[in-house]
């Protein structure tokens, strides 16, 4: 996994990091707003630089690609999450184990991250490029789960994994509509607590 998975320092301990954090966290917040009001592909990279205020050279130093900074609340999810996942006894069923760590991650998102992570959702369903540059970071996240996990690489071992990535997915597809954070949490315990009764729907 690269470093991009890693999330900020809550406090930079200097000015300068502050400051880095700062521009980091405008280029987020602009790139998401942009892409939203004028679409992910027809908005090139220079438009959110000149709107920051921030040269290439600040931008690629901060994100590898507009792909990359268009995916921060995705991103900064999963980094809580992979977070979480060291923080607790890694025991019992992997289904209960992946529910449960991202019901912590999602108590531990700012009060700004979910209308981002909404917006971030919808920008992803309408471009192919970015769907696929998501789908290509889903990948590496369920690899480095698979790998802190220190599991057994069975086919039920993958096929659990792939289910509870499943289970998210519709989680919020469920919540997207109104998108009131405190209905997130909500849509993860139906989607897993259906999971069983879903394997065994009949056509």
């Amino acid at each position: 996994m690269t470093t991009a998975h890693q999330p900020p320092p809550a406090q930079p301990a200097s000015l300068r990091e502050r400051k880095k954090l700062r521009t980091r966290q405008a280029l987020a917040d602009t790139a998401v707003a942009l892409f939203a009001e004028r679409g992910f592909d027809s908005t090139p990279l220079d438009a959110v630089l000149e709107r920051v205020e921030v040269s290439r050279r600040t931008f690629f130093r901060n994100y590898r690609s507009k792909e990359d900074v268009a995916l921060t609340a995705v991103k900064e999810l999963w980094s809580t999450f992979l977070a979480a996942l060291g923080e607790r006894e890694q025991s019992g069923r992997l289904v209960d184990v992946f529910r449960d760590t991202m019901l912590v991650a999602l108590d531990r998102m700012g009060g700004t991250w979910h209308p981002r992570f909404a917006a971030t959702l919808k920008l992803i369903e309408e471009s192919p490029s970015l769907n696929g540059y998501s789908l290509r970071h889903c990948d590496e996240i369920q690899s480095e789960i698979k790998q802190r996990l220190a599991t057994p690489d069975t086919l039920q071992q993958r096929l659990a994994l792939e289910f509870c990535v499943a289970a998210w997915r519709c989680a919020y597809d469920q919540w997207l509509p109104d998108c009131d954070p405190a209905q997130l949490p909500r849509c993860v315990r139906g989607a897993f607590d259906s999971m069983n009764d879903a394997l065994n729907a009949e056509i």
